[in-house]
């Protein structure tokens, strides 16, 4: 009986050893001609079994990389791709620097402050007017995710001339009061038809 941990580990597991079994017989191929059309038939059947990894960019190059890593990078086939070599692989990836956005008032989002940077540059006339009255409808609607049961009009106006810096002016500019009503009447709705359903089944109890 033999088991895997008597043997030697796989470079690549999600292929199994199967596969790696492959490229070791690939290896050991005279005939470069020969070992070259082995080696393109094992680039087919790794990408048949990663099926989602067509959907990455250069999908075929990762292939041909995961084949040569198997063969600890020794396997002397010509690769439509540069050949990689251990020092390629060797290390940690770079780190990704990621945009840092400590900014107050998160909720309402980086869309909303892009919008108000756009209507900051616009003219001033009804077409601002209109985006300004959009984007405090688009802060009504983050305010109201975390806290439906209050808005209140003038905190959103007044917390969208602080995003805007004083750059923005909301006189005269009124929200939509849709955005409330419709959850309210929906709940006294649902409300209203649960005590019917109530009042149903104890008559039927009785």
């Amino acid at each position: 009986m033999e088991y895997n941990t008597d043997r030697p580990d796989l470079a690549i597991p999600e292929y199994g050893r199967n596969v790696h079994r492959m490229v070791e017989h690939c290896m050991t191929i005279e005939e470069k001609e020969k070992r070259n059309a082995v080696a393109q038939s094992i680039i087919d059947v790794i990408g048949n079994l990663n099926p989602h990894l067509r959907d990455t960019p250069d999908f075929k190059h990762k292939l041909w990389d995961h084949l040569f890593i198997m063969s600890d990078f020794k396997l002397d086939v010509d690769s439509p791709y540069p050949i990689p070599t251990a020092e390629t692989f060797a290390g940690l990836p770079e780190k990704v620097e990621y945009p840092a956005r400590t900014y107050k008032m998160r909720h309402y989002g980086h869309i909303v402050r892009e919008m108000l940077s756009k209507a900051i540059e616009m003219e001033d006339g009804e077409e601002r007017q209109e985006l300004i009255r959009q984007i405090g409808n688009q802060m009504k609607r983050s305010y109201l995710t975390y806290n439906k049961d209050t808005v209140d009009d003038a905190v959103i106006l007044r917390e969208l001339e602080i995003l805007a810096e004083g750059k923005l002016s909301t006189e005269g500019i009124e929200l939509s009061n849709e955005l409330v009503l419709p959850t309210a009447a929906s709940s006294s709705s649902k409300s209203s038809n649960n005590n019917r359903r109530k009042k149903k089944t104890r008559k039927r109890k009785k």
